[in-house]
């Protein structure tokens, strides 16, 4: 017997997506980006994504039908985004998931969106990493997870405890006039800089941060240096600040990874989130992973940012797992803690 057909809607930010997975095998992954709609406000205005995602839902998820080449019909289970996220947005997912749940008379998983950018993973690999350490690194959150099992059994070691690292690219990006999303910009502008140029802080690296909060995450303190930084020289090279300041938060976010991984005796790192793109990020973790014998896994850069393949992923392994299904009528939750994989 062939696996279940699954089809995943994400809607928790600016993204309206839709996946469908066999098993682990991905069949379609279908996005539509609110973003330009946000640049001019230099980011993410909560009732334009939720309206947005109000347009996008059914054209997105025909394409997907037709990326996969199957009908509704062929569905086996619906998964959806139920939290974290804009409570708007995520509602429009929801309402969406729930109406094809009903009318096909079919299975609901309503999963973690955090959960779902780890399980990601299961698309590109067969062997499933059990446990390992995640870093979770995107635009409204930045974690360190210990994943015992993916679909039930998540720890929380430690989180940010102010600005996201996306969200320092972004605020950063903003102030050196670079635009929205910052990201990416970034990235691409550090290629032509020095990293070593400026000496910009890593925060909560102190011998008393080490022994108080080992796996907590910090960006304010970084994002003012570069303010104060910019203020203090006009004459400033751009490729030189983003070099510098993207390397001050990959440099943080991989001591504080394999420290996560030394203390747990876990010998596997899976990073996830949208700023997994970012090519540094991508290339240090691989040295440094290399260099201790931590085996590392990181999505291709295009499922890293927000999809619905991640949210299929899941719910496919929900179905695998033999975990229950979702009530058909179930809350979204802007706030879900990451150790809730589904509710």
């Amino acid at each position: 017997m062939s696996a279940p057909i699954v089809l995943g809607i994400e809607t928790s930010c600016d993204e309206t997506a839709v996946g469908i997975v066999r098993g682990r095998s991905l069949l379609a992954n279908v996005i539509a980006s609110s973003v330009e709609e946000h640049a001019r406000f230099g980011g993410v205005v909560p009732e334009i994504a939720s309206r947005a995602h109000l347009e996008a839902m059914q054209p997105t998820i025909t394409q997907a039908l037709k990326d996969a080449n199957i009908s509704l019909s062929d569905i086996d289970s619906v998964a959806v985004t139920a939290g974290p996220g804009l409570v708007g947005a995520l509602l429009v997912g929801v309402g969406a998931a729930t109406g094809l749940a009903l009318g096909l008379d079919k299975p609901i998983f309503a999963v973690n969106h955090l959960a779902a950018h780890i399980s990601v993973d299961a698309l590109t690999h067969t062997e499933t990493l059990t446990p390992t350490i995640a870093l979770l690194v995107s635009g409204g959150h930045s974690s360190l997870l210990q994943v015992d099992d993916i679909t039930g059994s998540i720890t929380k070691l430690g989180a940010t405890m102010d600005d996201a690292a996306g969200e320092a690219f972004d605020k950063i990006a903003r102030v050196m006039k670079l635009g929205f999303p910052g990201g990416p910009t970034i990235d691409a502008l550090a290629k032509t800089g020095d990293a070593d140029s400026i000496n910009f802080p890593r925060g909560l690296t102190t011998s008393n941060d080490w022994q108080t909060r080992p796996f907590d995450f910090s960006f304010s303190g970084l994002k003012t240096a570069v303010a104060r930084y910019l203020e203090a020289t006009p004459d400033y090279a751009k490729a030189d600040v983003a070099a510098s300041f993207q390397e001050a938060i990959v440099d943080v976010l991989l001591l504080k990874s394999l420290a996560a991984c030394k203390a747990s005796g876990i010998d596997s790192l899976v990073i996830a989130g949208g700023v997994a793109a970012n090519s540094r990020l991508r290339a240090v973790a691989e040295a440094r992973c290399q260099k201790v014998g931590i085996r590392l896994r990181i999505p291709v850069p295009g499922l890293c940012t927000d999809n619905g393949a991640m949210v299929a992923a899941l719910g496919s392994l929900m179905v695998a797992a033999g975990r229950a299904p979702s009530p058909i009528a179930f809350d979204a939750d802007s706030s879900l803690p990451v150790t809730t994989v589904s509710v």
